[in-house]
Parts: structure tokens; C-alpha cells; sequence
């Protein structure tokens, strides 16, 4: 029954100019990672991502057999104030809302965009951390024939699905509810299996899925 509905939300993105009007914030990418330690924020970020640095290293160890390509997106910073008598030392930042996903690569010769959400729900996934300028984005990756998709923790269950990003933006702009059952990811997901390098299969799940 998902799939019948998210067929219809897939279509209609194919079909919609989703160029006109949507705005992307530069990445702060060019901040020099030594100057992160010095800065005062004023709001700690919450981050709900499933993966840390390490956990990425792991993954892109597939870089030395040529599999794929995978980066993270710098969380974009707004600087408001800079000590330029101290060879301009950031002394006031914050992190702005990230505008875009996580993840981005090139694996077997397809362009890849994903987000990665962990939740403590043991029946849904709270779509209130996802922003509508996340959903433009991933609208207009599967527009322009890329591949979509989002990584999502059940933590208490112990248990991480791959679930393409039509099913997320058809329960975000159609959906009764502003969450996703977990049955959805027991019937149109892949489950990630687990194990120690790298510690999610994550690519084993995206042949299942697309390839």
C-alpha cells in the first residue's frame, strides 16, 4: 500500500520544475578546522546524525578498491564576529540549519544524496528534525535522476533501514501523520546489516535497492 502512494509522490517530483525558488546556503567549507575549537556557541547543536567521523572512514576505506565515493557536507556556520587584531581569530559563531543531507557520492556510475536519523521510537520516525529545505533538496536530486534515500537508527530496536526518499517526502507533504510507521521500513525498506568493518553494510543495502 506505501508504494502505490509514493508512486504517486515520485511523479508528480518528475514532473515539477522544483528549481524555481529553492535557496541553498553556502557550505563553510573554506573555515579552517583549527578555529572550530576557539568559537563561542551561543546554542549547542543537537546532532541527529548516525554516523560519526569515524564510522565515515570506515565507509569510504571502500575508496582504495575503486567501489565508491562518499563525502560528508560541512555543517554550514554563520561567523558573527571576528578578532582581527589576533590574525583574525573567530571569537563569536553558530551553526546555521542545514539546508541540504549529510551525504553525497558517486557509486557505480549514479550520483547518491542521503540523510542519516537515528531515533528512540520503537513504532515511527518523527519527521519534525527534517526541514523543508532538506526535502527541496532531495526532490531535486530524484528530478535530475540521481538517488535519494535516508539511513535511519531504530536505536531501541536495535535495528537501521535504508528507505528511499519519496517515501519520506510523500509522508512529509501527504502523510495524516508527521511520522513514518515502521512497518513502512519492514515492508518498502532494506535492512543494514551490521558488522565490524565497516560497522553497517550500507552498501550492500543500496545494491539491494537501486541496482
Amino acid at each position: 500500500k506505501w508504494r502505490d502512494k509514493v508512486n504517486n509522490t515520485l511523479h508528480s517530483i518528475k514532473d515539477t520544475d522544483t528549481h524555481s525558488g529553492f535557496t541553498q546556503s553556502l557550505p563553510a567549507g573554506y573555515f579552517v578546522e583549527e578555529f572550530l575549537n576557539e568559537i563561542k556557541i551561543e546554542e549547542e547543536q543537537k546532532s541527529n546524525s548516525l554516523f560519526d567521523n569515524t564510522q565515515l572512514r570506515q565507509y569510504t576505506r571502500s575508496l582504495d578498491k575503486d567501489i565508491c565515493l562518499i563525502t560528508k557536507r560541512p555543517t554550514p556556520i554563520n561567523v558573527v564576529k571576528v578578532d582581527y587584531s589576533k590574525g583574525a581569530k573567530i571569537t563569536h559563531a553558530y551553526f546555521e540549519e542545514q539546508s541540504t543531507t549529510d551525504y553525497n557520492g558517486v557509486y557505480k556510475g549514479r550520483y547518491i544524496d542521503f540523510e542519516a536519523k537515528n531515533t528512540k521510537n520503537k513504532t515511527s520516525f518523527p519527521l519534525n528534525n527534517i526541514t523543508k529545505h532538506q526535502i527541496e533538496h532531495l526532490k531535486r536530486v530524484i528530478k535530475h535522476g540521481g538517488i535519494a534515500f535516508f539511513i535511519i537508527q531504530f536505536e531501541s530496536l536495535d535495528k537501521v533501514f535504508i528507505l528511499d526518499a519519496s517515501y519520506v517526502i510523500h509522508f512529509y507533504e501527504h502523510g495524516e501523520r508527521k511520522s513514518i510507521p515502521y512497518s513502512c521500513f519492514l515492508e518498502s525498506g532494506v535492512e543494514v546489516v551490521r558488522s565490524y568493518n565497516p560497522r553497517l553494510k550500507y552498501i550492500d543495502a543500496i545494491d539491494k535497492l537501486y541496482f
